[in-house]
């Protein structure tokens, strides 16, 4: 499966993007490559964790189309204002924006045919968490889309403790093993990795 794109490349750090499956529910892919690599078809529902002001989330309404539904899950107000503006701005009716928490996500069992998030889950530490909430939310047969920072090697403690490395999306970075560890943990099967860099 072809995909990738561009990478910080500081201290060690990699991004990731991979697949797998869950269980018999599907595959994971890459975010922004939904076209080639999401499998988003007319009518699937998408939830879109970290949405930030909305980006991903509207490339999912083009595949979703208007019989599908996207949902954005944000923790910050000011970005579900800016989201929920750019929806209004664009006419998109069948795509919400949510305030919750990655690691208890204000969603029913079940209920998405894809997840997707780019470079947001290595900001929160609970990655155990973030993963078996992303189970729960799938529906059998579904997919979940991941493109993230995680570390190859040893990172310095100071490094990890520093805010403003926290803001650079490092400091709660863990192993690629142990992510990808706590993705199978979750109940994720046949996990590869696509592409790193």
């Amino acid at each position: 499966m072809p995909g990738g794109k561009h990478v910080l490349g500081k201290i060690n750090q990699q991004r990731v993007f991979g697949t797998a499956k869950v269980g018999d529910r599907g595959q994971i892919v890459i975010p922004k490559e939904a076209r080639e690599l999401f499998g988003i078809k007319p009518g699937d529902t998408v939830v879109d964790l970290g949405a930030g002001a909305g980006n991903d989330c509207f490339i999912a309404r083009e595949e979703v189309g208007t019989t599908g539904r996207v949902i954005g899950v944000d923790f910050a107000p000011n970005m579900l204002l800016k989201a929920r503006e750019n929806a209004q701005r664009r006419g998109f009716t069948n795509v919400e924006f949510l305030e919750g928490d990655i690691e208890n996500m204000p969603l029913p069992d079940a209920m998405a045919d894809v997840i997707v998030s780019n470079c947001v889950l290595n900001l929160l530490p609970r990655k155990d968490r973030i993963f078996k909430e992303i189970y729960r939310v799938l529906k059998p047969g579904a997919r979940f889309c991941i493109s993230d920072v995680v570390l190859d090697g040893l990172f310095p403690q100071e490094f990890t403790d520093n805010a403003a490395m926290y803001a650079g999306c490092i400091a709660s970075a863990i192993q690629r093993e142990d992510y990808l560890r706590e993705i199978a943990r979750a109940g994720l099967v046949d996990i590869a990795v696509v592409r790193t860099k």
